[in-house]
């Protein structure tokens, strides 16, 4: 099964996507009536950090594949699957409001870990961009090596910069 299998399965049978991508928020909403204000101690915040684990590896795969899409495939935005593009960003920005109601963010488990997945990404699809855009890949004196060690460089260059606007 390809991907664009899976997406066109996904598309055609929505209740388990519907179901698993309500239930999220659902769940994160029930939370945060019943924890009564104690969402930074120990059972919550776990709670809190499975709920944003389970929605946001597929809204940001969700985001990474739109921004693909638009950018590289060109395809119009008319085309947008409902279901797996823009169902699993919806409710991951509903469920990181109802969390970020209860608890500072920064105090659930492994959200930095999710913001650096996130410029990581964000770095790699912007160079890829460029790459694409200055069409640095025809240049065929070089061998392939060296432009890979440039985009690792480049990479890495960025990643620092980041960390130095961040920190």
């Amino acid at each position: 099964m390809t991907l664009g299998e899976f997406f066109n399965m996904c598309g055609e049978n929505p209740a388990l996507l519907l179901g698993f991508f309500l239930l999220i928020p659902i769940v994160a909403l029930l939370a945060l009536f019943f924890s009564n204000g104690q969402g930074h101690l120990s059972p919550w915040k776990y709670l809190y950090s499975i709920l944003i684990y389970l929605v946001a590896i597929p809204g940001i795969f969700a985001v990474t594949l739109s921004v693909y899409l638009f950018l590289f495939e060109r395809r119009s935005i008319m085309d947008t699957n409902v279901f797996t593009q823009i169902l699993p960003i919806v409710s991951m920005m509903a469920t990181f409001i109802l969390i970020r109601k209860q608890v500072d963010l920064d105090l659930v488990p492994g959200f930095d870990r999710l913001s650096g997945l996130v410029t990581i990404l964000s770095v790699l699809i912007i160079l890829m961009w460029i790459i694409d855009k200055t069409h640095i890949y025809s240049i065929t004196f070089m061998p392939f090596y060296v432009v890979v060690l440039i985009l690792v460089i480049g990479f890495l260059l960025v990643r620092m910069g980041l960390k130095r606007l961040a920190g």
